[in-house]
């Protein structure tokens, strides 16, 4: 009687809070992403995560012109912009949805280990990483757990260390991915049917550079001019594909045997589809080249950005390296919306290089020796970062 009466109370409460006017719909289209609010820049609005397709949601709110707000959970809300959903009159909505059990294995041949996550409904989620200790966080929204048993095959994972849930309200559900290893080297985020899979990638057994397999993003092309120089008139787009070039050729002759681009020629090519493009080509590290420019031309220098937390570390050797080949420190950059710092699939860095819009940085951005000074010093810097890995490996 007792859990009859909290089945029925439970619905009570779900049907008060979500009591305003909504529709259901699904997410749609190429690499959809929930954002936090409706503000903007030049980057788009703050995301908060990637998500898959084909994701129940419920939108409420349909008045701003960019984006919509949807209702995550009974105390969580997020925005999406309108192309990347569809709306499904035909979708018929439960009180609530239940999670059941969980599986947590490894496949060496793929090297991946993998969560699945066995639910009603394909639901909105997100993720984030943490350090010290060393985990991934994974929100699920709108549901409850029914999950009494989670299955670990110890013998065969060798990235997770343990994973565990709580019910952090009455239908959202967090769960912890704890990693045995100190440096995180991406995972993936999908559904398949109504079960989420969660992929994270394995440590390279072999942490030599020309063991890895390297992609390099030359960024804008084609119609996307990118910055202008400010004496010489030289395009950002032009000079990142001889960046690109110069630390592909550099890379080669240091035994890197394993190196793709998204682009060789001056082509147009759009953010979503370099990312598409890089998730199937699944490199262990990804460097885009991009050239910083300023309204105030005394800002100069060398600059890093990443998104997650957990892809920190080269960041921060590269840009080491940059300073010793005589540029000044512009920053090292956190959080940066940036599209390809979006995926968590890989490990990335976004690299400006230095600033078009100051002569003396401009000087050497046109010099073809410079060129191959910051091939090396991104060599060397990505070398580093390996470095550290190895130092902290743990097995």
């Amino acid at each position: 009687m007792k859990k009859i009466f909290s089945i029925i109370l439970l619905s009570i409460l779900y049907f008060n809070t979500f009591s305003q006017s909504h529709f259901l719909a699904k997410t749609s289209g190429k690499l959809p992403s929930l954002l936090y609010g409706v503000g903007e820049d030049r980057l788009g609005g703050a995301k908060m995560t990637y998500i898959d397709t084909n994701v129940l949601l419920r939108v409420l709110d349909t008045t701003k012109p960019n984006a919509c707000k949807v209702q995550l959970s009974s105390n969580r809300i997020a925005y999406i912009e309108r192309q990347y959903f569809t709306v499904d009159s035909t979708l018929k909505e439960k009180p609530y949805y239940i999670s059941s059990n969980f599986n947590v294995f490894g496949v060496d041949s793929i090297g991946y280990d993998i969560v699945t996550i066995n639910l009603e409904e394909k639901l909105p989620y997100r993720s984030w990483m943490q350090t010290e200790p060393n985990a991934i966080q994974l929100e699920i929204f709108g549901t409850q757990s029914n999950t009494n048993w989670i299955t670990q095959l110890t013998s065969s994972i060798q990235e997770i260390k343990n994973v565990y849930y709580n019910q952090t309200s009455e239908d959202v559900m967090q769960v912890t991915i704890e990693l045995k290893h100190k440096h995180q080297w991406g995972y993936t985020i999908y559904y398949s049917n109504n079960q989420l899979i969660l992929k994270v990638k394995h440590q390279p057994k072999n942490l030599e550079i020309k063991c890895l397999k390297i992609g390099i993003d030359a960024g804008h092309g084609g119609t996307n001019l990118g910055a202008v120089g400010a004496t010489t008139r030289i395009l950002e787009k032009n000079y990142t594909l001889l960046f690109a070039q110069q630390l592909k050729e550099y890379l080669l002759s240091k035994g890197v045997d394993s190196v793709v681009m998204t682009r060789e020629a001056d082509t147009t090519l759009d953010m979503k589809d370099r990312i598409a493009y890089l998730q199937q080509q699944k490199p262990d590290f990804v460097i885009s080249f991009h050239l910083n420019s300023n309204s105030d031309k005394s800002i100069k220098g060398c600059g890093t950005f990443y998104r997650y937390i957990g892809f920190r570390p080269p960041s921060l050797t590269i840009i080491k390296r940059m300073q010793e080949i005589g540029l000044d420190e512009y920053g090292n950059v956190g959080n940066f919306n940036f599209g390809l710092n979006g995926p968590t699939d890989f490990v990335n860095t976004l690299l400006e290089v230095a600033f078009l819009s100051n002569k003396e940085d401009e000087k050497k951005l046109a010099d073809p020796a410079f060129h191959k000074q910051t091939a090396e010093a991104v060599y060397k810097g990505i070398v580093d970062w390996l470095n550290l890995v190895k130092k902290d490996k743990v097995d």
